[in-house]
Protein backbone atom coordinates (compact mmCIF):
# COMPACT_ATOMS: atom_id res chain seq x y z
CA UNK A 1 0.00 0.00 0.00
CA UNK A 2 1.14 3.21 -1.02
CA UNK A 3 2.09 5.15 2.23
CA UNK A 4 0.82 8.88 2.52
CA UNK A 5 2.66 12.17 1.61
CA UNK A 6 2.14 14.31 4.39
CA UNK A 7 0.89 18.57 4.30
CA UNK A 8 2.84 20.78 6.96
CA UNK A 9 1.23 23.27 8.57
CA UNK A 10 1.83 26.12 6.29
CA UNK A 11 3.01 28.21 10.05
CA UNK A 12 5.28 25.72 10.30
CA UNK A 13 7.22 25.42 6.74
CA UNK A 14 11.14 26.25 7.07
CA UNK A 15 11.32 29.80 7.34
CA UNK A 16 13.83 29.76 4.27
CA UNK A 17 10.66 29.17 2.25
CA UNK A 18 9.50 32.28 0.67
CA UNK A 19 6.17 33.34 1.09
CA UNK A 20 4.89 32.18 -2.29
CA UNK A 21 6.04 28.96 -1.80
CA UNK A 22 4.37 28.54 1.38
CA UNK A 23 1.36 29.99 -0.96
CA UNK A 24 1.79 27.56 -3.59
CA UNK A 25 1.79 24.79 -0.79
CA UNK A 26 -1.01 25.74 0.60
CA UNK A 27 -3.28 26.09 -2.86
CA UNK A 28 -2.91 22.35 -4.02
CA UNK A 29 -4.87 20.61 -0.87
CA UNK A 30 -7.33 23.19 -0.46
CA UNK A 31 -8.52 23.07 -3.87
CA UNK A 32 -8.63 19.38 -3.21
CA UNK A 33 -9.92 19.18 0.07
CA UNK A 34 -13.20 21.70 -1.09
CA UNK A 35 -14.09 20.13 -4.46
CA UNK A 36 -15.93 17.01 -2.98
CA UNK A 37 -17.96 19.45 -0.64
CA UNK A 38 -18.61 21.79 -3.54
CA UNK A 39 -20.42 18.54 -5.38
CA UNK A 40 -22.07 17.93 -1.91
CA UNK A 41 -23.38 21.53 -1.52
CA UNK A 42 -24.51 21.11 -5.25
CA UNK A 43 -26.71 18.76 -4.93
CA UNK A 44 -28.19 20.18 -1.97
CA UNK A 45 -29.29 23.05 -3.30
CA UNK A 46 -30.53 21.85 -6.90
CA UNK A 47 -33.07 19.34 -4.43
CA UNK A 48 -33.84 22.72 -2.54
CA UNK A 49 -34.08 24.73 -6.13
CA UNK A 50 -36.29 21.75 -7.82
CA UNK A 51 -38.20 20.76 -4.71
CA UNK A 52 -42.03 21.81 -6.45
CA UNK A 53 -40.84 18.97 -9.41
CA UNK A 54 -39.39 16.49 -6.69
CA UNK A 55 -42.43 16.67 -4.76
CA UNK A 56 -44.64 16.14 -7.80
CA UNK A 57 -42.89 13.11 -8.97
CA UNK A 58 -42.00 11.53 -6.43
CA UNK A 59 -44.50 12.26 -3.41
CA UNK A 60 -47.78 13.56 -5.76
CA UNK A 61 -50.86 14.84 -4.13
CA UNK A 62 -53.92 16.94 -4.62
CA UNK A 63 -53.30 19.25 -2.42
CA UNK A 64 -50.10 21.24 -3.42
CA UNK A 65 -48.48 22.42 -0.16
CA UNK A 66 -48.58 18.78 1.54
CA UNK A 67 -46.43 17.34 -1.98
CA UNK A 68 -44.44 20.06 -1.42
CA UNK A 69 -44.12 19.62 2.26
CA UNK A 70 -43.18 15.83 1.92
CA UNK A 71 -40.85 16.98 -0.33
CA UNK A 72 -39.04 19.38 1.88
CA UNK A 73 -39.47 16.92 4.89
CA UNK A 74 -37.55 14.04 3.06
CA UNK A 75 -34.97 17.09 2.58
CA UNK A 76 -34.82 17.58 6.82
CA UNK A 77 -34.69 13.59 6.99
CA UNK A 78 -31.34 13.78 5.08
CA UNK A 79 -29.83 15.80 7.84
CA UNK A 80 -31.41 13.52 10.80
CA UNK A 81 -28.73 11.49 9.38
CA UNK A 82 -25.94 13.85 9.71
CA UNK A 83 -25.17 13.45 14.04
CA UNK A 84 -24.92 9.65 13.12
CA UNK A 85 -22.55 10.12 10.53
CA UNK A 86 -20.13 12.76 12.75
CA UNK A 87 -20.20 9.94 15.14
CA UNK A 88 -19.28 6.53 12.77
CA UNK A 89 -17.29 8.62 9.84
CA UNK A 90 -15.79 11.03 12.57
CA UNK A 91 -14.61 8.83 14.64
CA UNK A 92 -13.01 6.44 11.26
CA UNK A 93 -11.50 10.01 9.94
CA UNK A 94 -10.04 10.88 13.90
CA UNK A 95 -8.29 7.36 13.81
CA UNK A 96 -7.66 6.30 10.49
CA UNK A 97 -6.45 10.13 9.07
CA UNK A 98 -7.90 12.57 7.32
CA UNK A 99 -7.52 11.66 3.60
CA UNK A 100 -8.90 8.65 4.17
CA UNK A 101 -11.82 10.11 6.26
CA UNK A 102 -12.45 12.15 3.28
CA UNK A 103 -12.42 9.65 0.44
CA UNK A 104 -14.99 7.68 2.12
CA UNK A 105 -17.23 10.45 2.92
CA UNK A 106 -17.28 10.94 -0.77
CA UNK A 107 -17.75 7.30 -1.81
CA UNK A 108 -21.38 7.12 0.32
CA UNK A 109 -21.87 10.74 -0.91
CA UNK A 110 -21.58 9.80 -4.32
CA UNK A 111 -23.91 6.44 -3.60
CA UNK A 112 -26.63 9.11 -2.50
CA UNK A 113 -26.62 11.34 -5.54
CA UNK A 114 -26.77 8.99 -7.80
CA UNK A 115 -29.77 6.87 -6.05
CA UNK A 116 -31.60 9.95 -6.30
CA UNK A 117 -30.92 11.29 -10.06
CA UNK A 118 -31.58 7.86 -11.26
CA UNK A 119 -34.91 6.77 -9.31
CA UNK A 120 -38.25 6.67 -11.51
CA UNK A 121 -41.14 8.36 -10.52
CA UNK A 122 -43.72 7.40 -8.53
CA UNK A 123 -45.97 6.49 -11.69
CA UNK A 124 -43.66 4.11 -12.67
CA UNK A 125 -42.61 2.38 -9.37
CA UNK A 126 -45.24 3.55 -7.19
CA UNK A 127 -44.53 3.82 -3.43
CA UNK A 128 -40.77 2.37 -4.12
CA UNK A 129 -39.87 5.77 -5.77
CA UNK A 130 -40.83 8.18 -2.35
CA UNK A 131 -38.81 4.83 -0.20
CA UNK A 132 -35.78 4.94 -2.66
CA UNK A 133 -35.55 9.05 -2.75
CA UNK A 134 -35.66 8.56 1.26
CA UNK A 135 -32.72 6.56 1.10
CA UNK A 136 -30.70 8.13 -0.83
CA UNK A 137 -30.87 11.42 0.87
CA UNK A 138 -30.38 9.40 4.30
CA UNK A 139 -27.05 8.13 2.48
CA UNK A 140 -25.98 11.54 1.52
CA UNK A 141 -26.76 13.28 5.08
CA UNK A 142 -24.88 10.29 7.08
CA UNK A 143 -21.72 11.33 4.40
CA UNK A 144 -22.38 14.95 4.85
CA UNK A 145 -22.18 14.11 8.83
CA UNK A 146 -18.39 14.17 8.33
CA UNK A 147 -17.40 15.41 5.06
CA UNK A 148 -18.37 19.32 6.46
CA UNK A 149 -16.43 18.68 9.72
CA UNK A 150 -13.23 16.77 7.47
CA UNK A 151 -12.97 19.54 4.98
CA UNK A 152 -12.69 22.15 8.29
CA UNK A 153 -10.50 19.83 10.15
CA UNK A 154 -8.16 19.37 7.29
CA UNK A 155 -7.79 23.07 6.50
CA UNK A 156 -7.47 24.27 10.03
CA UNK A 157 -4.45 21.78 10.15
CA UNK A 158 -2.54 23.11 7.27
CA UNK A 159 -3.39 26.88 8.61
CA UNK A 160 -1.07 29.25 10.06
CA UNK A 161 -1.96 29.78 13.56
CA UNK A 162 -2.48 33.63 12.63
CA UNK A 163 -4.53 32.47 8.93
CA UNK A 164 -6.74 29.68 10.01
CA UNK A 165 -9.93 31.86 9.60
CA UNK A 166 -8.68 32.74 6.02
CA UNK A 167 -7.89 28.72 5.77
CA UNK A 168 -11.42 27.21 6.66
CA UNK A 169 -12.99 29.85 5.15
CA UNK A 170 -12.71 27.96 1.78
CA UNK A 171 -14.98 25.24 3.26
CA UNK A 172 -18.03 27.82 2.70
CA UNK A 173 -16.40 29.50 -0.38
CA UNK A 174 -17.00 26.07 -2.03
CA UNK A 175 -20.51 25.99 -0.97
CA UNK A 176 -21.02 29.48 -2.58
CA UNK A 177 -19.34 28.14 -5.80
CA UNK A 178 -21.83 25.98 -5.84
CA UNK A 179 -24.69 28.29 -5.52
CA UNK A 180 -23.54 30.14 -8.40
CA UNK A 181 -23.29 27.29 -10.63
CA UNK A 182 -26.51 25.54 -9.57
CA UNK A 183 -28.01 29.02 -10.10
CA UNK A 184 -26.94 29.00 -13.86
CA UNK A 185 -27.70 25.77 -14.54
CA UNK A 186 -30.99 26.73 -12.98
CA UNK A 187 -31.78 29.67 -15.39
CA UNK A 188 -30.33 28.19 -18.67
CA UNK A 189 -33.00 25.10 -17.99
CA UNK A 190 -35.18 27.64 -17.32
CA UNK A 191 -34.74 29.10 -20.76
CA UNK A 192 -34.47 26.02 -22.66
CA UNK A 193 -37.06 23.83 -21.78
CA UNK A 194 -40.64 24.52 -21.90
CA UNK A 195 -42.48 23.99 -18.21
CA UNK A 196 -44.11 20.48 -19.18
CA UNK A 197 -40.77 19.45 -20.12
CA UNK A 198 -38.75 20.94 -16.70
CA UNK A 199 -41.42 19.38 -14.89
CA UNK A 200 -41.21 15.44 -16.20
CA UNK A 201 -37.60 15.38 -16.90
CA UNK A 202 -35.79 18.60 -17.37
CA UNK A 203 -35.03 18.84 -13.42
CA UNK A 204 -33.21 15.93 -13.43
CA UNK A 205 -30.17 17.54 -15.93
CA UNK A 206 -28.74 19.18 -12.92
CA UNK A 207 -28.36 16.02 -10.54
CA UNK A 208 -26.91 14.09 -13.76
CA UNK A 209 -24.44 16.69 -14.06
CA UNK A 210 -22.95 16.45 -10.48
CA UNK A 211 -23.10 12.45 -11.23
CA UNK A 212 -20.53 13.31 -14.29
CA UNK A 213 -17.84 15.13 -12.38
CA UNK A 214 -17.37 12.47 -9.14
CA UNK A 215 -14.44 10.60 -11.04
CA UNK A 216 -12.71 14.17 -11.04
CA UNK A 217 -13.84 14.37 -7.35
CA UNK A 218 -12.11 10.78 -6.41
CA UNK A 219 -9.22 12.13 -8.68
CA UNK A 220 -8.62 15.15 -6.77
CA UNK A 221 -8.74 13.20 -3.26
CA UNK A 222 -6.91 9.96 -4.17
CA UNK A 223 -3.34 12.59 -4.47
CA UNK A 224 -4.55 14.49 -1.31
CA UNK A 225 -1.67 14.10 1.39
CA UNK A 226 -2.08 13.50 4.94
CA UNK A 227 -1.59 16.46 7.15
CA UNK A 228 1.48 16.75 9.31
CA UNK A 229 -0.90 17.59 12.46
CA UNK A 230 -2.55 14.08 12.41
CA UNK A 231 0.70 12.43 11.07
CA UNK A 232 2.68 13.50 14.12
CA UNK A 233 0.55 11.47 16.47
CA UNK A 234 2.43 9.27 17.80
CA UNK A 235 -0.86 7.29 19.38
CA UNK A 236 -4.35 7.72 17.76
CA UNK A 237 -7.79 7.45 19.84
CA UNK A 238 -10.12 4.38 20.11
CA UNK A 239 -13.41 4.62 19.27
CA UNK A 240 -14.36 4.54 23.43
CA UNK A 241 -11.60 7.14 24.03
CA UNK A 242 -13.27 9.51 21.08
CA UNK A 243 -16.59 9.18 22.21
CA UNK A 244 -15.35 9.93 26.27
CA UNK A 245 -13.31 12.85 24.92
CA UNK A 246 -16.76 13.88 23.44
CA UNK A 247 -19.19 13.68 26.85
CA UNK A 248 -16.81 15.10 28.52
CA UNK A 249 -16.51 18.06 26.86
CA UNK A 250 -20.41 18.05 26.15
CA UNK A 251 -20.34 21.78 27.10
CA UNK A 252 -17.84 22.93 24.23
CA UNK A 253 -20.01 20.80 22.32
CA UNK A 254 -22.89 21.90 23.27
CA UNK A 255 -21.78 25.46 23.02
CA UNK A 256 -20.36 24.53 19.51
CA UNK A 257 -24.16 23.59 18.75
CA UNK A 258 -25.57 27.08 19.55
CA UNK A 259 -22.70 29.03 17.24
CA UNK A 260 -24.02 26.88 14.48
CA UNK A 261 -27.68 27.75 14.81
CA UNK A 262 -27.29 31.07 13.27
CA UNK A 263 -25.30 29.91 10.46
CA UNK A 264 -27.28 26.73 9.17
CA UNK A 265 -30.40 28.49 9.05
CA UNK A 266 -29.24 31.79 7.49
CA UNK A 267 -27.80 29.72 4.73
CA UNK A 268 -30.90 26.85 4.12
CA UNK A 269 -33.02 30.09 3.83
CA UNK A 270 -30.69 32.06 1.24
CA UNK A 271 -30.16 28.91 -0.66
CA UNK A 272 -32.42 26.35 -0.46
CA UNK A 273 -35.73 28.08 0.67
CA UNK A 274 -35.27 30.93 -1.67
CA UNK A 275 -36.83 29.36 -4.96
CA UNK A 276 -39.33 28.38 -2.78
CA UNK A 277 -39.58 31.70 -1.47
CA UNK A 278 -39.57 33.98 -4.73
CA UNK A 279 -41.81 31.93 -5.97
CA UNK A 280 -44.86 32.49 -2.93
CA UNK A 281 -44.09 35.97 -3.65
CA UNK A 282 -44.53 35.30 -7.38
CA UNK A 283 -42.01 37.53 -8.56
CA UNK A 284 -40.92 34.46 -11.37
CA UNK A 285 -38.07 31.55 -11.10
CA UNK A 286 -35.99 33.50 -13.52
CA UNK A 287 -35.27 36.62 -10.91
CA UNK A 288 -34.79 33.83 -8.42
CA UNK A 289 -32.09 32.61 -10.15
CA UNK A 290 -30.58 35.95 -10.87
CA UNK A 291 -30.88 36.88 -7.70
CA UNK A 292 -29.54 33.48 -6.22
CA UNK A 293 -25.75 33.75 -7.98
CA UNK A 294 -25.35 36.99 -7.35
CA UNK A 295 -26.12 36.23 -3.42
CA UNK A 296 -23.38 33.63 -3.93
CA UNK A 297 -21.40 35.87 -5.74
CA UNK A 298 -21.59 38.24 -2.09
CA UNK A 299 -20.68 35.47 -0.04
CA UNK A 300 -17.76 34.38 -1.87
CA UNK A 301 -16.60 38.36 -2.24
CA UNK A 302 -17.63 38.83 1.72
CA UNK A 303 -15.62 35.72 2.85
CA UNK A 304 -11.92 35.97 2.77
CA UNK A 305 -12.37 40.13 3.80
CA UNK A 306 -14.17 39.20 7.29
CA UNK A 307 -12.05 36.14 7.50
CA UNK A 308 -8.84 38.20 7.29
CA UNK A 309 -10.99 40.29 10.26
CA UNK A 310 -11.56 37.63 12.22
CA UNK A 311 -7.97 36.55 12.28
CA UNK A 312 -6.91 40.40 12.98
CA UNK A 313 -9.08 40.56 15.95
CA UNK A 314 -10.88 38.46 19.15
CA UNK A 315 -13.34 36.33 17.41
CA UNK A 316 -15.54 36.41 20.45
CA UNK A 317 -16.27 40.22 19.71
CA UNK A 318 -16.66 40.18 15.67
CA UNK A 319 -19.11 37.16 16.41
CA UNK A 320 -21.24 39.21 18.93
CA UNK A 321 -21.37 42.18 16.52
CA UNK A 322 -22.29 39.96 13.57
CA UNK A 323 -25.08 38.47 15.63
CA UNK A 324 -26.51 40.94 17.59
CA UNK A 325 -27.12 42.87 14.19
CA UNK A 326 -28.52 39.58 12.34
CA UNK A 327 -31.11 39.49 15.35
CA UNK A 328 -31.99 42.89 15.10
CA UNK A 329 -32.37 43.47 11.66
CA UNK A 330 -33.76 39.75 10.21
CA UNK A 331 -37.70 40.71 11.05
CA UNK A 332 -37.68 44.14 9.61
CA UNK A 333 -35.87 43.51 6.62
CA UNK A 334 -38.37 40.70 6.02
CA UNK A 335 -41.36 42.73 7.11
CA UNK A 336 -40.14 45.77 4.54
CA UNK A 337 -39.71 43.03 1.77
CA UNK A 338 -43.40 41.12 2.58
CA UNK A 339 -45.26 44.38 2.67
CA UNK A 340 -44.88 45.48 -1.03
CA UNK A 341 -42.14 42.23 -2.83
CA UNK A 342 -40.52 43.65 -5.83
CA UNK A 343 -37.51 41.97 -7.53
CA UNK A 344 -34.90 44.69 -6.25
CA UNK A 345 -36.33 43.97 -2.19
CA UNK A 346 -35.48 40.38 -2.21
CA UNK A 347 -32.12 41.19 -4.14
CA UNK A 348 -31.31 43.92 -1.37
CA UNK A 349 -32.74 41.41 1.50
CA UNK A 350 -30.56 38.51 -0.56
CA UNK A 351 -27.52 40.37 -0.43
CA UNK A 352 -27.66 41.64 3.05
CA UNK A 353 -28.05 37.99 4.49
CA UNK A 354 -25.30 36.39 2.17
CA UNK A 355 -23.09 39.68 3.84
CA UNK A 356 -24.22 38.40 7.50
CA UNK A 357 -23.66 34.83 6.67
CA UNK A 358 -20.48 35.63 5.56
CA UNK A 359 -19.11 37.72 7.83
CA UNK A 360 -20.83 34.59 10.49
CA UNK A 361 -19.29 31.88 9.42
CA UNK A 362 -16.30 33.35 8.56
CA UNK A 363 -15.40 33.52 12.22
CA UNK A 364 -17.87 31.14 13.39
CA UNK A 365 -15.95 28.15 11.68
CA UNK A 366 -12.65 29.12 12.78
CA UNK A 367 -13.73 29.71 16.47
CA UNK A 368 -15.32 26.31 16.72
CA UNK A 369 -12.17 23.75 15.50
CA UNK A 370 -10.24 25.37 17.98
CA UNK A 371 -12.51 24.95 20.64
CA UNK A 372 -13.08 20.90 20.07
CA UNK A 373 -11.13 18.53 21.75
CA UNK A 374 -8.07 17.42 20.08
CA UNK A 375 -8.65 13.72 20.18
CA UNK A 376 -11.93 14.05 18.84
CA UNK A 377 -11.23 16.95 16.58
CA UNK A 378 -13.11 15.78 13.18
CA UNK A 379 -15.84 13.92 15.14
CA UNK A 380 -16.70 16.60 18.00
CA UNK A 381 -16.55 19.55 15.67
CA UNK A 382 -18.89 17.16 12.99
CA UNK A 383 -21.41 16.25 15.35
CA UNK A 384 -21.79 19.69 16.80
CA UNK A 385 -22.81 20.46 13.44
CA UNK A 386 -24.71 17.95 12.34
CA UNK A 387 -26.76 18.26 15.40
CA UNK A 388 -27.30 21.81 14.89
CA UNK A 389 -27.49 21.09 11.09
CA UNK A 390 -30.41 18.51 11.40
CA UNK A 391 -32.42 19.99 13.85
CA UNK A 392 -32.82 23.32 12.81
CA UNK A 393 -30.71 23.52 9.05
CA UNK A 394 -32.35 20.76 7.76
CA UNK A 395 -35.76 21.57 9.15
CA UNK A 396 -35.78 25.23 8.24
CA UNK A 397 -37.50 25.09 4.12
CA UNK A 398 -40.04 22.89 5.35
CA UNK A 399 -40.44 25.48 9.16
CA UNK A 400 -40.53 28.51 6.96
CA UNK A 401 -42.85 27.09 4.57
CA UNK A 402 -45.19 25.85 7.31
CA UNK A 403 -44.76 29.31 9.36
CA UNK A 404 -45.64 31.34 6.00
CA UNK A 405 -48.79 28.95 5.24
CA UNK A 406 -49.72 29.62 8.68
CA UNK A 407 -49.88 32.81 9.48
CA UNK A 408 -50.18 34.14 6.16
CA UNK A 409 -47.03 36.05 6.14
CA UNK A 410 -43.63 36.28 4.25
CA UNK A 411 -42.08 38.59 7.71
CA UNK A 412 -42.14 35.04 9.26
CA UNK A 413 -38.69 34.50 7.73
CA UNK A 414 -37.00 36.96 10.06
CA UNK A 415 -38.83 35.77 13.27
CA UNK A 416 -37.14 32.38 12.29
CA UNK A 417 -33.66 34.02 11.81
CA UNK A 418 -34.00 36.30 14.47
CA UNK A 419 -34.44 33.60 16.70
CA UNK A 420 -31.33 31.44 15.66
CA UNK A 421 -29.64 34.70 15.58
CA UNK A 422 -30.03 35.21 19.19
CA UNK A 423 -29.09 31.65 19.84
CA UNK A 424 -25.44 32.16 18.43
CA UNK A 425 -25.47 35.84 20.30
CA UNK A 426 -25.81 33.84 23.48
CA UNK A 427 -23.17 31.35 22.81
CA UNK A 428 -20.61 33.77 21.58
CA UNK A 429 -21.58 36.06 25.11
CA UNK A 430 -20.60 32.51 26.67
CA UNK A 431 -17.08 32.46 24.62
CA UNK A 432 -14.13 33.22 27.42
CA UNK A 433 -12.79 36.28 25.87
CA UNK A 434 -9.01 35.58 27.19
CA UNK A 435 -8.86 31.61 26.25
CA UNK A 436 -10.24 32.57 22.61
CA UNK A 437 -7.47 34.94 22.02
CA UNK A 438 -5.08 32.46 22.97
CA UNK A 439 -6.76 29.43 21.40
CA UNK A 440 -6.72 31.92 17.92
CA UNK A 441 -2.94 32.28 18.07
CA UNK A 442 -2.19 28.45 19.42
CA UNK A 443 -0.60 25.71 16.85
CA UNK A 444 -3.39 22.71 16.75
CA UNK A 445 -1.85 20.16 18.56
Amino acid sequence: MMKDTVVAPAGLTPAADSNSQKSKVAIKPIIQVVAGNALEIYDFMIYGYYARYIAQTFFPSDNEYLSLMMSLMTFAFGFLARPIGAIVLGSYTDRHGRRKGLILALSLMSLGIISVACTPSYASIGIAAPIIVLCGRLLQGFSAGAELGGVVVYLAEIAPPRRRAFYTCWQAGSQQLSVMVASLVGLILLYWLAPNELHAWGWRIPLFLGCTVIPVMFWLRSSLAETSVFAAKTKTPRMSEICTSLVSGWRTIVLCMGMVAMATVTSQTITTYAPTFIKSLNLGESAGFIVLFFGGLSVLFWLPIMAAVADRFNRRTVLIVVTLLAAVTAYPAMSWLAADATVFKFAVVELWFSFIYAAYSSVQVATMVELVPPDARTSGYSFAQAVAAAVLGGFTPAILTWLTHTFHSSAMVGVWLAINATISLLSALALDKKKTAARQVDTLQ
